[in-house]
């Protein structure tokens, strides 16, 4: 009787047993779907526990800038930094000439660019180094020139012919010797024995490099019949003769480049128009 008394009353109220149990299974989700937070409070002797949500936030993610194509501007710092080296380099030039390399002392060249007698050496780590860099930077700018003055004087003269190339690599030459940034020039000249064997390599590869260029151009003129000699000889005689001039040319007697440069030609070469003149 119990037993009929019971399944009586279960099927009576079935649509409320359902909706606990939709109820509970509701909250086993909601349960499962986010971390819970205990908190504790107490009632008479016993605590009773609560169950809260805790809501989890994303923090924003900073956006990463992009990095600019090309390379990178230089600050200020970098472009006052290059122009001390410059002003270290040009005044190291100068006391080499005037009072030579063994002689002229950090603090001299310190002295020179306005500086402390320690900041050379954060630009090159020896006055060895700083020689060095006078020269070869000077002979690579020279090679440089050097083929753009060819460059224009083909692009302005198409068919030039060997006598005027020879004119525009003396021309260039004197510059080279003798103008704005001629200082490396007399301290190759004189301060090479105090280089190290390899800067000493290195540097003669850039010179051959230079006096090299002449020779197709010497060629040519000696197929021409204009050069006295074979071309190589011809480039010697001529790299001593112009070299010499650092000792003698003065801008203030009146001799500019260019009248120096025909000069110099006429010496070498005979006249384009004449070759089988003697």
């Amino acid at each position: 009787l119990p037993g009929i008394f019971t399944k009586h009353l279960f099927a009576k109220n079935s649509h409320l047993c359902y909706r606990d149990r939709m109820e509970s299974t509701a909250r086993r989700k909601s349960a499962t779907t986010a971390p819970l937070k205990k908190t504790s409070v107490r009632s008479g002797t016993k605590a009773l526990t609560a169950v809260t949500p805790v809501r989890i936030v994303a923090a924003p993610v900073a956006a990463v800038p992009l990095r600019p194509r090309g390379r990178p501007r230089k600050t200020a710092a970098e472009l006052d930094d290059g122009n001390r080296r410059r002003e270290l380099m040009d005044g190291a030039a100068k006391l080499f000439i005037t009072k030579g390399f063994a002689a002229t002392s950090t603090r001299d060249i310190a002295a020179a660019a306005s500086m402390h007698s320690k900041s050379p050496f954060y630009h090159f780590a020896s006055k060895s180094a700083l020689l060095f860099a006078v020269m070869s930077e000077g002979m690579t700018n020279a090679v440089q020139s050097q083929q753009a003055a060819l460059d224009a004087l083909h692009a302005r003269l198409p068919d030039a012919t060997p006598h005027e190339c020879l004119r525009t690599l003396i021309r260039h030459h004197f510059e080279v010797l003798l103008g704005p940034r001629s200082g490396f020039i007399p301290v190759m000249l004189y301060e090479s024995r105090s280089l190290t064997p390899v800067q000493h390599k290195s540097i003669a590869r850039l010179r051959d490099g230079y006096e090299f260029a002449w020779i197709p151009t010497l060629e040519a003129l000696h197929a021409q019949g204009a050069l006295q000699t074979e071309p190589g000889v011809t480039r010697l005689f001529i790299f001593g003769a112009l070299n010499w001039a650092v000792q003698w040319f003065s801008p203030k007697k009146g001799k500019s480049l260019d009248a120096l440069t025909s000069e110099a030609l006429a010496l070498f070469v005979r006249h384009p128009h004449t070759p089988g003149q003697h």
